[in-house]
C-alpha cells in the first residue's frame, strides 16, 4: 500500500491505519508524539498506519483521547472485528474469543477458522455472487482474523473433525485445494489443535449429518452452535448440549486417528499437486 493506492482497494486494517494517519497529521503530531500519548512505540504506530498490524483496543482508545475523537477509533476497531460478519454470527464470534475449547464438525467445507485466504475468498465469491471485490476482501480479512484466538497467552484447544467430503470438494481449483490441505498439515502440528477426518469408508455418520460447533468455557455453561441457510442458533440447555457432546464422541470414534487423518491429507495433497 502507498499514497497512490485507491482507497477502495484498501482492506479494513489499511483503511483504519490511513484514518489514524490522516487525523494524526491533521493534529500536526508525529508518530513519536502519538506513541508517547498512547504508550506505544513509533514503530508500532507505523505498522498500524500501514495496515500491517491490527491495532489493540487500548491503542484505539488512546488515539481517541489524544485526538479528542470521543470513541471514534474504538468504534471503528469494533466494527472491523464484527462488521464483515452476518449479524447472526456476531454473538457466536464473541463467545468463540472467550472459549477454552472449540469442537467443530464440518461436512462439506473446511472449518472457517482454519481456512486459507484463497479458499475463503472462493467460498465467499460463490456464496455472495453480487458482492463487490472490496466486500469480498473485507469478508476474507474478517475470517482470517478469527485465528487471533490462538495468539492469546492461553489459546483454546481446537478440535476439528472434517468429513472426507470437505477435502475432496474442489474449492477454487487444484492449486487452492493444495494450499488448503498443506495449511491443514501445519495447523495439525500445533499443540493446541487436534484434527481428524471421517473417511467415506466409515459409511453414514453415526450422528447428525449437519455441521455444528461446541464451545466450552472455564466458568460458564457449554454452548452449542448450529447454522442454517437463513441464520444460526446457539443452545445452552443441558440436554441439548449433552446430546451434541455425545454425537461428537461418536464422530471421534468413527474418524481416522490424528496420524491416520494426516496420512489421508498428505495423499490427497499429492493428488492435487499432480
Amino acid at each position: 500500500m502507498d499514497e497512490t493506492t485507491p482507497p477502495e482497494l484498501f482492506n479494513p486494517l489499511q483503511r483504519f491505519g490511513q484514518d489514524i494517519k490522516r487525523v494524526r497529521l491533521g493534529r500536526k503530531l508525529t508518530q513519536k508524539h502519538l506513541g508517547t500519548a498512547t504508550g506505544y512505540t513509533d514503530a508500532y504506530i507505523c505498522m498500524v498506519e500501514s495496515g500491517k498490524q491490527k491495532a489493540s483496543e487500548k491503542f484505539a482508545k488512546g488515539c481517541d483521547v489524544a485526538f479528542g475523537t470521543n470513541g471514534l477509533f474504538e468504534g471503528l476497531l469494533r466494527r472491523i472485528d464484527e462488521g464483515e460478519h452476518p449479524s447472526w454470527f456476531v454473538p457466536y464470534l464473541k463467545l468463540e474469543r472467550k472459549a477454552s475449547k472449540i469442537l467443530t464438525y464440518e461436512t462439506n467445507l473446511v472449518a472457517g477458522i482454519v481456512q486459507t485466504e484463497d479458499y475463503a475468498r472462493t467460498v465467499f465469491r460463490v456464496s455472495n455472487p453480487r458482492a463487490s471485490a472490496e466486500g469480498i476482501e473485507d469478508k476474507v480479512a474478517a475470517r482470517l482474523r478469527r485465528r487471533e484466538v490462538f495468539e492469546r497467552d492461553s489459546p483454546p484447544l481446537l478440535w476439528v473433525i472434517l468429513h472426507e467430503a470437505c477435502l475432496r470438494t474442489v474449492i477454487g481449483g487444484a492449486e487452492v485445494m493444495a494450499g488448503q490441505l498443506d495449511y491443514l498439515r501445519t495447523v495439525a502440528a500445533s499443540p493446541h489443535v487436534e484434527l481428524q477426518v471421517v473417511p467415506f469408508s466409515a459409511g453414514i455418520p453415526a450422528t447428525s449429518t449437519m455441521p455444528f460447533i461446541v464451545l466450552r468455557f472455564p466458568n460458564s455453561p457449554t454452548v452449542l452452535y448450529t447454522e442454517t441457510r437463513v441464520g444460526a442458533r446457539m443452545h445452552d440447555s443441558e440436554q441439548t448440549v449433552d446430546a451434541a457432546l455425545d454425537d461428537y464422541d461418536r464422530l471421534r470414534a468413527r474418524a481416522l486417528s490424528p496420524d491416520g487423518s494426516l496420512t489421508l491429507i498428505k495423499t490427497l495433497l499429492k493428488e492435487y499437486r499432480a
